[in-house]
């Protein structure tokens, strides 16, 4: 059970059901609101994946940040009078907030408040779905949920008696609290690195069999899991929702030389992922690591993608991963001739790299992803008899579409 269910000091607004919800972004200094509003676009698209609708939006002018509400008092108190009209909805906002800040905004509007990071754990711990997805989750939450025990509630205040002891001050709720965190997260540190040591051994055992292992990487909802299964007739679930898949999933796949290898598609990156869960899913975050060749995969047809494509080459240069990459270009389907050229251009100057173009809807490109994946896994990974068919086994994936699971 997620400790937010089981510890006295459990903020509200964490894990809270969500069916309506106003949602807001902020516009600073010289900062193109155009920018603004595509960041506010995420946090709507976050609110859906949750199941919630988005009753309203709002883009707010700020200087600079409140200490205590982190919004200005008049906007503070716009809001409030909006969210009565609106019959109370819960607020997410699109910027980190602090404890303080946080338990403010809830008193002064009286619904729960989420800042991103919370929106995104609260994802994340629905859509897990192994056992060590859910430990990293339930780590995530708790360390985010720490800092926010202190001044939140006053049954927070009440004080337990040691033992033997009749009066006097004792040990406040907040430090039961506290303590029970801090052994939960021992107890949860402790299974994840017996899953992490687990792992290390079916990681060296299948990296004894020389077969190349390709990660298909990049922005949340760029298309990875479906052209995974574009590449391998597999049945991955598939959906157009952020961070849709958390879990990696590997098929072995033969290529047109015969060449087998291991495609993996993992989980999504986002701008400003919170520290939390980098962290959490260091274990997770390991296969990208350990892939010998990388397919970075954007959605051309995003208007914000040339900025998606930036927050990913940077998420994996703080990763230190320097495997040879692929550019590519997914959902080309959506895009005229003009506008791919276009984007071809703007996206290859980013990466450094020739994209190549295709949708997992039409089959449009798969052919040549192939081509350029074999090219490469045959730099990286020598042949062996491990990694192509005896003679006589056809070089293209079987029609029934299955494929072991390594």
């Amino acid at each position: 059970m997620p400790a937010t269910q089981t510890l006295s000091g459990a903020d509200p607004a964490v894990g809270a059901t969500l069916t309506t919800v106003l949602v807001v972004g902020t516009h600073r200094g010289n900062a193109r609101r155009p920018r603004a509003e595509v960041e506010l676009d995420e946090l709507e698209e976050l609110a859906r994946t949750l199941g919630a609708k988005v009753v309203e939006r709002r883009v707010v002018n700020l200087r600079e940040a409140h200490p205590a509400t982190f919004l200005g008092s008049g906007t503070v108190t716009a809001i409030s009078d909006r969210l009565a009209e609106l019959g109370r909805p819960a607020v997410l906002v699109n910027d980190a907030l602090t404890p303080r800040q946080q338990r403010n905004l809830q008193e002064a509007w009286e619904v729960p408040v989420l800042d991103r990071t919370e929106v995104i754990l609260a994802i994340f711990a629905r859509r897990a779905s192994t056992a060590e997805g859910r430990i990293q989750v339930e780590m995530a939450q708790l360390e985010h949920l720490f800092p926010r025990l202190a001044g939140g509630w006053r049954h927070l205040e009440r004080q337990r008696g040691g033992v033997g002891l009749r009066g006097g001050p004792g040990e406040t709720q907040i430090e039961v609290d506290r303590r029970l965190i801090g052994q939960r997260l021992k107890r949860l540190r402790e299974r994840l690195r017996e899953m992490e040591r687990r792992r290390g051994v079916q990681r060296s055992a299948r990296q004894d069999v020389p077969l190349a292992g390709v990660a298909l990487v990049g922005y949340t909802n760029a298309g990875k899991s479906t052209l995974l299964n574009a590449l391998t007739s597999s049945t991955v679930l598939a959906d157009n929702l952020l961070f849709a898949t958390l879990d990696p999933t590997s098929r072995v796949h033969a290529l047109p030389s015969a060449r087998r290898v291991i495609l993996t598609d993992t989980v999504g990156f986002i701008q400003n992922l919170p520290t939390e869960l980098v962290e959490a899913f260091a274990a997770t975050l390991e296969e990208v690591r350990q892939a010998h060749v990388l397919a970075v995969v954007v959605d051309a047809s995003h208007p914000d993608a040339e900025q998606q494509l930036t927050t990913v080459l940077e998420t994996l240069t703080a990763m230190d991963c320097t495997q040879p990459a692929i550019l590519v270009m997914s959902k080309v389907d959506r895009l005229d001739e003009n506008a791919r050229a276009l984007m071809a251009g703007r996206l290859g100057a980013i990466a450094e790299a020739r994209p190549v173009m295709v949708s997992s809807k039409t089959g449009e490109g798969i052919k040549e992803l192939r081509g350029e994946i074999d090219a490469l896994a045959s730099r990286v990974v020598p042949d062996t008899r491990a990694n192509l068919p005896t003679i006589g086994t056809a070089a293209a994936p079987p029609a029934n579409g299955q494929h072991a699971q390594p």
